[in-house]
């Protein structure tokens, strides 16, 4: 008997709740991936945003920075953006911060989209396992009550069997599922904290270079 007809097996003997289970995999793996992607996508466009302005960031050079963002596409471009845009008119540190902060919060928005579902879906998958075994176990004794008394072991053994199997697939599907959340959780963390480190270095820059500019005149 091959992998896959253990597989076909196990599925076919695990009662209904089996279907909603894999469904459940299926809508969380699609999730996944398509959270990858566009994380991986967004650090991507980050890492080449980041090498185009390291020194300009360094150096507080606005200019170089909007010229940057003007010709290419990046989150950090974005927020770095709204806080040069806010220098103009505000004089405090506070306010160029509180305007990059709102421009992140934006983007963590669209980082973390959907990635939730996954932790959800994986909840949901434990429970649809617990509730297919218990309700096969009913079943199960429910059946044995009237059965002859010569069979009742073997029929209540293996009818138990079968009830198992659906807490063994809820787990199956759970627990790939909460590492792909936590994966998800650290890549966005970490796309998360480059944009803040970029937008406190050029506050800092920026700070250093006022300094520099008050005690020369």
């Amino acid at each position: 008997m091959s992998f896959t007809d253990h597989i076909i097996a196990f599925l076919q003997n695990g009662g209904p709740f089996i279907y909603p289970i894999a469904l459940v995999l299926v809508v969380g793996l699609a999730i996944t991936i398509e959270r990858w992607l566009y994380l991986s996508s967004a650090h991507r466009t980050n890492q080449k945003a980041f090498s185009l302005i390291k020194s300009a960031l360094k150096t507080g050079d606005i200019n170089t920075i909007s010229q940057h963002a003007q010709n290419h596409k990046a989150p950090v471009f974005d927020v770095l953006q709204s806080g040069i845009a806010r220098i103009s008119s505000a004089s405090r540190r506070e306010d160029v911060e509180y305007a990059m902060e709102e421009t992140v919060m934006e983007y963590m928005l669209r980082l973390e989209k959907r990635t939730p579902f996954i932790a959800t879906l994986a909840n949901i998958a434990t429970l649809l396992g617990l509730l297919g075994t218990i309700m096969g176990l009913i079943a199960a004794f429910s059946a044995v009550a009237s059965a002859d008394p010569a069979e009742k072991a073997n029929l209540l053994s293996s009818s138990i069997s079968v009830a198992m199997n659906t807490t063994a697939f809820g787990l199956i599907t759970a627990i790939p599922l909460i590492l792909f959340h936590s994966s998800l959780q650290t890549k966005t963390a970490t796309i998360v904290d480059s944009i803040e480190m970029a937008g406190i270095k050029l506050l800092n820059s920026l700070s250093f270079k006022q300094q520099t500019d008050n005690n020369r005149g």
